[in-house]
């Protein structure tokens, strides 16, 4: 995969500079912008961000403790690649966590929460038809942490949160495999019926199913693209 030149940082946030760095750093890579195996040279970051390579080297410090950003002795930090192992084990969590959190919000989801849930299909539907890619990936995030919230556990939501960054990666990654937009909305809008009808172990069941047709998808990507190792 061929690495997108960085944009210069954009000095319009009340953040400071070193987390806007990290931010942008951390983006990049979850989009593919910085694929898996490139090397982060400190110069060269800070020179396409327009920043000192202080920052750089706190934000590329801050990656690698999230497991975004390997560093290889004698030769510096690379992003991670991703390996069969960390796929097969982050869609196992996930698959298991998803189902306990739907099957939970099928008994404790209010109504004004499932009308929310509905607007998210509406607004997903609209932005397959705009062929915006980047839209449907952000709203299906927002769809997943909605149903993790009207689970009303809010350990199983940090347990998710702790696989934030490794299951966004994911995601970008299977809902670009051809048609799978449409068919993660078909598999979300069953999940909205089966917590509507306040029915715990179909909406579990769906979830599940979910997850293992998006790991699917992955799995074609990968040996399409070649974009994980062994």
């Amino acid at each position: 995969m061929e690495r997108k030149p960085l944009l210069p940082i954009k000095l319009d946030s009340y953040k400071p500079l070193r987390e806007l760095v990290f931010e942008t750093l951390r983006e990049a890579i979850i989009n593919g912008d910085l694929p898996p195996g490139e090397r982060l040279m400190e110069v060269q970051v800070a020179e396409e961000l327009g920043v000192s390579r202080t920052p750089v080297r706190e934000a590329i410090r801050k990656l690698e403790l999230e497991g975004l950003v390997a560093m290889v002795p004698r030769k510096g930090a690379y992003v991670s690649g991703l390996s069969m192992r960390d796929l097969i084990e982050v869609f196992e969590i996930r698959g298991a966590l998803e189902g306990v959190a739907s099957s939970l919000s099928a008994e404790r989801a209010t109504d004004e929460e499932l009308e929310e849930l509905e607007r998210y299909l509406v607004k997903t539907a609209e932005l397959i038809e705009d062929k915006d890619f980047a839209g449907v990936v952000e709203v299906d995030t927002d769809f997943h942490s909605l149903l993790y919230k009207t689970s009303r556990n809010n350990r199983l939501a940090q347990i998710i949160n702790n696989l934030r960054e490794q299951i966004q990666r994911f995601r970008q990654t299977s809902l670009s495999y051809p048609g799978r937009m449409k068919e993660a909305l078909e598999e979300h809008r069953k999940i909205v019926e089966a917590i509507s009808d306040r029915n715990p172990e179909l909406a579990s069941r769906l979830a599940q199913e979910h997850i293992e047709n998006a790991e699917n998808c992955m799995m074609q990507v990968i040996r399409a693209e070649k974009i994980v190792k062994s």
